[in-house]
């Protein structure tokens, strides 16, 4: 699926709506966010984490490398590998204990963790442009599949807010 958001606002809306839509609220569920510095994955993210409840200022962890987001029975995970030298510092971060159900990751500069990270749910890929960013979405699983048809469902669906373009 390809996307593209002409604003930040845009860009949080998009986050929020795939939120929403996410399919089995107790699986483990991975989404990947990758592009170039400024194409908007923190943004993203900031949409979908206030959409799960996350309260006050969403701040890319770029120096702590993991935010952890404790939600009633499910635990979000922002983790930015940007700053991260070498995959095996993953380890030192205690994740492994993360991947189980109840637990929601979204991983900025996913490239950077290699094998070490579990397999993405989806893959967004955003990249700036102009006059809009755009941003490749691509299931990697049967729930990925899922999630990816429920947003499609949604933007096209009155009560929603339009997913910005569907191209």
């Amino acid at each position: 699926m390809h996307l593209q958001t002409r604003s930040a606002e845009e860009t949080e809306t998009l986050g929020r709506q795939l939120a929403d839509v996410r399919p089995d609220a107790g699986a483990l569920a991975v989404v990947y966010l990758a592009g170039e510095l400024g194409a908007g994955k923190t943004t993203f993210a900031r949409g979908f984490l206030s959409a799960l409840g996350v309260a006050g200022a969403v701040r890319s962890p770029t120096y702590t490398l993991l935010e952890l987001h404790e939600l009633g029975p499910l635990t979000a995970l922002h983790v930015d590998l940007y700053r991260l030298h070498d995959a095996a510092e993953l380890d030192s971060l205690g994740l492994r204990e993360w991947a189980r159900p109840g637990s929601l990751w979204l991983i900025e500069w996913p490239e950077r963790g290699g094998a070490r990270l579990p397999p993405a749910d989806l893959t967004l890929t955003f990249t700036v442009g102009a006059p809009a960013h755009d941003i490749e979405v691509r299931a990697h699983s049967d729930a990925g599949k899922s999630w990816l048809a429920r947003l499609e469902k949604a933007g096209h669906g009155g009560a929603r807010a339009h997913v910005p373009s569907v191209r």
